[in-house]
């Protein structure tokens, strides 16, 4: 089987881990630690939480991002309707993250994203794209 790996550096992981646990992700405790929690968005894919001291030997001479001012990566995960995308952002605010509809998402009958953003700074994108609709037509 093959995965992927999202690792971020967070201020608090205890806090970090109660978002992601909030938005529907899954602690796997064997890979989690004082320096990191191991959180699955499914069997393929896992985000690494990171404290960002334990993130920047990771980086060799490059310093860890400010996320909260600059944003280094767009991480989209679809989801099942435009509704979930909807209740993942509200709870992602509900929890202390924020979100907004950014202008390529708006006003697209085929499908609905946002743009969430974790305590952090670090940016997930939600997305839903209508399974119907043949994109060699449009």
């Amino acid at each position: 089987m093959k995965q992927v790996f999202i690792n971020l550096p967070v201020s608090d992981l205890a806090k970090s881990t109660q978002f992601y646990e909030a938005l529907g992700f899954t602690k796997n405790l064997t890979f989690s630690d004082e320096n990191a929690s191991s959180m699955m968005w499914s069997d393929e894919i896992v985000f690494m939480l990171l404290t960002r001291e334990y993130y920047a030997k990771f980086l060799q001479n490059k310093a860890v991002a400010d996320t909260t001012v600059t944003n280094a990566t767009l991480i989209a995960l679809t989801l099942d309707s435009r509704e979930a995308v909807q209740q993942f952002a509200d709870t992602a605010k509900a929890n202390g993250g924020d979100y907004f509809i950014a202008d390529p998402n708006k006003d697209l009958d085929f499908m609905f994203g946002c743009e969430v953003t974790d305590l952090d700074g670090n940016q997930l994108e939600p997305v839903w794209m209508n399974p119907d609709v043949n994109f060699e037509e449009m």
